[in-house]
């Protein structure tokens, strides 16, 4: 398999190279943020505008709502998304994309795009092992073009 080699520069120019990410990285902790298996769905919700919680529970197909609920703190403690309390009884609670969220649509699309290309409709996927889909994703990463 061939390696894939980075060089990363932040904004105090410090450069890092080499095919792993220190752990003090920018682009490691945004990975790690969007990159677990529901950010990129509450994003994808947000894309529209404010959303109530009991709203984007709904929207997120099988997201419990203690998952959801560190989901979107970690969201807001990253400057992604922000919670916004309308006071009155009960009190009304909404989320929506920061500035900063609102910029990840445009590579997550291009991500859905991607993933729809080379996998098609996962309605249609058949059932597969986690091997199995890492090993289709690893193919489709190394072919040329």
């Amino acid at each position: 398999m061939r390696r894939r080699h980075f060089v990363v520069t932040t904004s105090t120019d410090l450069v890092l190279h080499g095919t792993d990410h220190r752990a003090d990285c920018p682009a490691r902790h945004l990975l790690d943020r969007i990159g677990d298996r529901w950010s990129v769905l509450v994003l994808t919700a947000l894309s529209d505008g404010s959303v109530r919680f009991s709203e984007l529970r709904r929207r997120i197909e099988g997201v419990s709502q203690k998952m959801l609920t560190q989901t979107l703190r970690g969201l807001e403690r990253d400057g992604i998304v922000r919670r916004i309390v309308h006071p009155g009884v009960p009190v009304r609670v909404e989320y929506t994309l920061t500035d900063a969220g609102r910029l990840l649509r445009e590579p997550l699309e291009a991500l859905q795009d991607w993933a729809v290309t080379h996998f098609g409709d996962a309605a249609t996927l058949p059932a597969t092992s986690s091997n199995q889909l890492t090993a289709t994703m690893r193919q489709a990463w190394e072919q040329p073009g």
